[in-house]
This record gives C-alpha cells, sequence and structure tokens, in this order.
C-alpha cells in the first residue's frame, strides 16, 4: 500500500460528472462578509449523525434553511439523508427518527454532499454549537469528495450570550434559547426542523444584532469573538 494513501487515506473516485459539480461549486465568488443579513443571504444548517463521536460516527443527515434578506425561506430549504453502508443502532434512531430502510435508501453520499454544496453555493453558514456540525460535514466532503471544506461559518451558541448577558450562564442549550423566544419545533431533532428553529433564533436576536451594529455575518463573528474571549479561562 502506498504510503501517502495509509496516512491520508483512500482519495474517492469520483465520475467525470461529479468532478464537473464539484469545480463549478469551487469556481462560485465568495460573498462580501461585511454586507447586511437584509441585504444577504446565509444558511442555517443541522446535522444527524450515527452519534456523539466526531472522530468515529458518521453524518446521517442534513437540514439547511436559507436566510435571504432577513427572512427564512422555506422554499429555499435543503433535506438529505445520506445512504449508509451500516444501520446505526436502535437508540440513535429514537433520536433523530431516521429508520433503518430510510438509511440504506437513501442518497449516495457523494451526490447527497454535491446537493449540499450546490444549495449552499459560497452562502455563509450558521449553526448552534457550530464545532459538531461543521466536522460531521467536512470530514464526509473530504471522505466522499476529497474536499478540503474551508468554509466560513458563526455559532449563535457564541452570539447569543453576547446579546442577553444575563442570560449567558443559564441558557447553553438550543432549547433554553428557543424557550426564551418562544420558537416552537414541529420536530425536534429532526435536521430541518431544528434548522428552521435556529434560523428563527437568528431572525429573533435581530434587533439586538442591528444595536450593536453587527447584523451582517462580520459582525456576528465578531460577536463570537468577543464571547470566546469572555470565556477563555486567564
Amino acid at each position: 500500500m502506498n504510503w501517502l494513501t495509509s496516512f491520508f487515506g483512500k482519495k474517492p473516485e469520483l465520475t467525470p460528472q461529479q468532478v464537473q459539480r464539484l469545480a463549478a461549486w469551487q469556481a462560485l465568488p465568495a460573498p462580501r462578509p461585511g454586507q447586511k443579513l437584509r441585504e444577504s443571504r446565509c444558511v442555517v444548517v443541522d446535522v444527524e449523525s450515527s452519534g456523539l463521536n466526531i472522530s468515529r460516527d458518521r453524518l446521517i443527515a442534513i437540514g439547511a434553511v436559507a436566510v435571504v434578506n432577513g427572512r427564512a425561506q422555506l422554499n429555499d430549504s435543503l433535506e438529505i439523508v445520506l445512504q449508509q453502508a451500516h444501520v446505526s443502532a436502535k437508540d440513535n434512531i429514537l433520536i433523530h427518527g431516521i429508520g433503518g430502510t430510510a438509511q440504506q435508501e437513501g442518497v449516495p453520499p457523494a451526490d447527497a454532499l454535491l446537493a449540499f454544496l450546490e444549495y449552499l453555493g459560497k452562502s455563509p453558514l450558521i449553526a448552534f454549537h457550530v464545532a459538531f456540525d461543521e466536522s460531521m460535514i467536512s470530514r464526509a466532503l473530504k471522505t466522499f469528495l476529497g474536499l478540503d471544506f474551508r468554509h466560513e461559518w458563526a455559532d449563535l451558541a457564541y452570539v447569543a450570550p453576547v446579546l442577553y448577558p444575563q442570560f449567558a450562564r443559564s441558557h447553553r442549550s438550543l432549547d433554553d434559547w428557543m424557550g426564551i423566544f418562544q420558537i416552537s419545533n414541529y420536530a425536534r431533532h429532526n435536521a430541518l426542523a431544528d434548522a428552521l428553529s435556529t434560523a428563527e433564533l437568528l431572525l429573533a436576536l435581530g434587533q439586538k444584532l442591528e444595536a450593536r451594529d453587527a447584523a451582517s455575518f462580520r459582525g456576528l463573528k465578531s460577536l463570537e469573538r468577543e464571547r470566546r474571549r469572555q470565556i477563555q479561562p486567564v
């Protein structure tokens, strides 16, 4: 076995059409990060997986909702299940509700991930507790497309406490913040439903973001960095 293959993993074999689709996505221009949220498109994302181990567990589903010009667009959304060679454990299925048949009959991973990229375009990504979503998506993209995914993400789990410091210690989960703003969720732990709730949280923060002159992706990242400095151990 070639030592490069053993160290970096086998490079995925893509069809000419898949290579063309990936190249077309890579050629798209990047958006301007200073654009106001009310004048641009961003994508709010959530994932479901076979477990919580970032290095071992598998990406099962991606749910995403676009926020365009300051409004969540249900007609601009994506929900896709990646075909699984092995069905996840029963306890895991009870959490996200994606049964064995749905997993086995999902979209082949390379095509599913290309569909996600084409839906995303180069719009910035927003999530709640980004680290998990980003890691699962990035690892899948590397595994199935050979893509080193270096995309911009903003984390509302860090943004919200800066805007509402009175809740910074007591409110850490998405459910906590949904409770503050009375955001409903039609199917908690469904990727699309959770992405929609996260998008509604983003919109609920809008007035405070405007007051801080942070109602842009660049502004979200600035607040995220501010929060990280606040909680950084001395």
